[in-house]
């Protein structure tokens, strides 16, 4: 299984702020700690804001913070916000004009969506919290200030 970068950079833009939360982040200041690009984390952190894992304050003094405590934001709940409800293979697809002719006898669809069922349910059990346990040592690694 593969994650999107979208789902990865929206992980570590939350990883950041957690690390952070005594004071606001800019965009520009997690893409240069990442070294990832800002026209890319904009977008994820627009998406972030509307689920509320991050507010956005704008103004002088302005920037980002997380919505919500780390506790609360759940691993699985932000990769699926993330990932959408995309389709991976071609059986999967709900439109009809590319049905798979094997499709009556493969079992590959099940197997896959039983596949990611254990996928999510085992990023379920963590949240945003279990990914920072140490966040002087990601601090100093993201040469974040202190």
């Amino acid at each position: 299984m593969r994650v999107t970068t979208f789902s990865d950079f929206a992980l570590r833009v939350l990883m950041y702020l957690a690390v952070q939360a005594d004071r606001r982040a800019t965009v520009d200041e997690i893409a240069a700690a990442y070294g990832i690009s800002s026209n890319h984390l904009t977008k994820v952190v627009h998406l972030l804001g509307r689920a509320g894992w991050v507010q956005t304050v704008r103004g002088k003094g302005g920037g980002l913070r997380l919505g919500q405590p780390a506790e609360s934001i759940r691993l699985g709940e932000v990769v699926r916000l993330c990932e959408g409800n995309a389709a991976y293979v071609e059986c999967m697809v709900a439109d009809l004009s590319h049905h798979c002719r094997i499709a009556p006898a493969c079992k590959l669809s099940s197997i896959l969506s039983g596949a990611f069922k254990v996928f999510y349910a085992e990023l379920d059990k963590h949240t945003l919290a279990d990914l920072v346990q140490e966040p002087a040592a990601l601090s100093e690694l993201l040469a974040a200030p202190s």
